[in-house]
Formats: structure tokens, sequence, C-alpha cells
């Protein structure tokens, strides 16, 4: 096995076996809410738990970690669920996916109105996985239901302070003076061997191991993720693997930008003009680089053709 691989095997391993807090991670403050979720050794001990539920939380799990077993159904690109909330959805600032669990439903402001659980999951299979979801009473969706409300067992229903919720300890505004210039540099540096110097990800034996970051098989424009500050929280805090909290935050800001500014596949919601979508979603692309111009491409101006079949 060519080092590169092997690399991005023990890498992909050690986040496996469990967490390592990076030291960069934000302090604990006063007041937020830690959560420990429960294991599944405890899930396999625990003789109160029917053996159906404790099957379908363990076949959410598998669906969780390797969503592509979906694809050419429900997935569409080279994406698991797992590829944006590592540590299979349990780790404090990786996007834990169990405070899904416990604040839902409630309004959402990138649709209009009070998501449940079920949808926030369909949105990622729309976006993140430039799919389409599993009906809400399908065997996938009961199992990923129950695996994030396995998750929050014993977490207090609608408590909003939680620590290591989510995206957003970098705030939302791009640093003055965050250069792509320098983020090209050093993605080439710190990421390229194992997203790949194109960002196409790194494929084992037909199976995507390391995701892809921007092309056909990446998100799409209308997933969190193509958000700059989204990800470059993500990244400050979680990447690259094995090295966890190595990168400044003006690096990840850096990253994100050049990263975000490449071509992908098209936010759902395109009306057949990239620049009248970003001002009809202005909430959401205010944050990313669809509708703009970039070496003098407008990007998102383009069909779906090839990554996303038509319903």
């Amino acid at each position: 096995m060519c080092s590169l691989v092997l690399l991005c095997l023990l890498a992909a391993a050690a986040l496996a076996d469990g967490p390592v807090p990076p030291a960069a991670a934000p302090a604990w403050q006063e007041g937020e809410y830690r959560h420990e979720p429960p294991t599944v050794a405890a899930l396999r001990a625990d003789d109160r738990i029917h053996p159906a539920l404790r099957a379908a939380i363990l076949r959410g799990r598998d669906l969780f970690a390797n969503t592509q077993q979906l694809r050419g159904s429900h997935v569409f690109n080279a994406m698991n669920c797992s590829s944006c909330h590592p540590g299979d959805g349990r780790w404090a600032w990786a996007g834990p996916v169990w405070p899904a669990a416990t604040t839902l439903p409630d309004f959402r402001s990138k649709n209009g109105h009070v998501n449940t659980l079920e949808e926030r999951i369909a949105g990622c299979f729309t976006y993140s996985m430039n799919g389409r979801p599993p009906a809400r009473d399908s065997e996938a969706m009961v199992a990923l239901v129950a695996y994030h409300r396995w998750l929050a067992t014993g977490a207090p229903v609608y408590e909003r302070a939680i620590y290591g919720r989510g995206f957003r300890h970098l705030g939302t505004a791009i640093p003055e003076g965050t250069s792509r210039e320098r983020g090209e540099a050093l993605y080439g540096r710190r990421c390229a061997q194992c997203h790949g110097a194109d960002g196409d990800g790194l494929v084992v034996d037909a199976q995507p191991l390391v995701p892809p970051l921007w092309g056909d098989r990446a998100y799409n424009w209308g997933a969190g993720m193509s958000r700059i500050f989204t990800a470059a929280a993500f990244i400050h805090l979680n990447m690259p693997f094995g090295e966890a909290g190595s990168l400044s935050a003006q690096d990840a800001w850096d990253l994100s930008l050049f990263i975000n500014s490449h071509e992908r596949p098209q936010d759902p919601r395109y009306d057949g003009d990239a620049r009248r979508t970003r001002a009809r979603h202005r909430q959401f692309h205010r944050h990313t680089r669809y509708g703009t111009v970039v070496d003098g491409q407008l990007l998102g101006q383009h069909d779906n053709t090839g990554a996303r079949p038509a319903p």
C-alpha cells in the first residue's frame, strides 16, 4: 500500500477510535451543557432496549458512517454523513448531531418554517450528499432518526447553551485580509496529500476514503459547508486528520475561502440564473461565493447534469 493511502487510512482509523480534543478548542463556559453520548458497548449491554430498536440504532450508525450504501438511490456524490460530522456525530466542535434531536422541531431560517428532525436529516441528503432524501417512514430514515435520538440519551430537551455545538466559534464575518492565494499554498502543503491536488478526495477499492472538497463528487452549493464561516470553523478544530487544532484561525479562513471558490454541484434551489438564485436566498448565500465571479467565472451558472440526476 502506498504511503499516501496508509497515512489517510491511519488518520481515519484514529478518528474512528475516539475523540482527540484539539488544543484550540474553545473552553467550556459556565451555563453550557456538556453531553457525553452513550457508547455502542452500553447499547449492546442495555437489556431495557428492545432488540428491534437496538438493531435500528445500529443500522443508523452504520448508515451514518457509510452513507455511500445509499449511493444511486439517495446519495449522488462521494460524501457520507461522517464526512462533515466525524466521530460518528458524537464529538464537540465537530458538528455533533445529537443536539438536533433535542432542539427540533424548531424554526429554520434556511427554509423559513419549523423543521422536524426528519426534515433536517433530509436536508443533509439534498445538499451535503447532493441527493434525494429517503421517505420519512423508510427503514433508512427511521434508523438514522433512532441513531440521532439515542446519541442524545439523557440530554435536556430544548437546551440552547450546548458546548461544542455547530460550526460558529470563529464568527460569521470573513476577517479582513483573508487570502485565497494563501489558502491555495496552504492547501498544497497540508491538505492535498489526502484530499488530492484537484480536491477530488481519495478513493480506495471503489470506496471514498477521504471526501472531495469541490467538483461533481463534492457537497453542492446549497450545503452548509459551502458557507465560508462554516468550513473555516470545521477546518480550524478538525483538520488535518491526526493534527486537529494545528491550524490557526486565519489559516482556516484562508483554506475555506480557497476551497469554496471552486465549482461544485448546483444548488437544488437554482432557478436558471445563479445571480438571481443567490439574491433569492441571500441570507444563506451571502456567506458563500455562489453567484459571484471568481477568475472570470460566474460560480454556479450551470445545470446539474451528471452530478444529480433529475427526479
